[in-house]
């Protein structure tokens, strides 16, 4: 599916960025251009289907304190 996105792109010192207004996600780059295709990119990882991933290891110990 393909949704149509609004940014605002600003110069931050040498550095252009690139921010997404409908949805908080921002991306930089050396020019507009690659400011642009970064914050495509982020935002189709942002909405890319969840992966399973590992569960972690949860494991219960003891440790001495001293409560005064």
């Amino acid at each position: 599916m393909e949704k149509t996105f609004t940014a605002t792109i600003y110069k931050e010192s040498d550095t252009f960025v690139a921010q997404c207004l409908e949805v908080d996600i921002a991306s930089q780059g050396s020019s507009q251009m690659e400011a642009m295709e970064n914050l495509k990119e982020a935002l189709e990882l942002h909405f890319e289907d969840p992966r399973a991933t590992d569960f972690p290891i949860i494991d219960h110990f003891k440790a001495e304190i001293n409560v005064a």
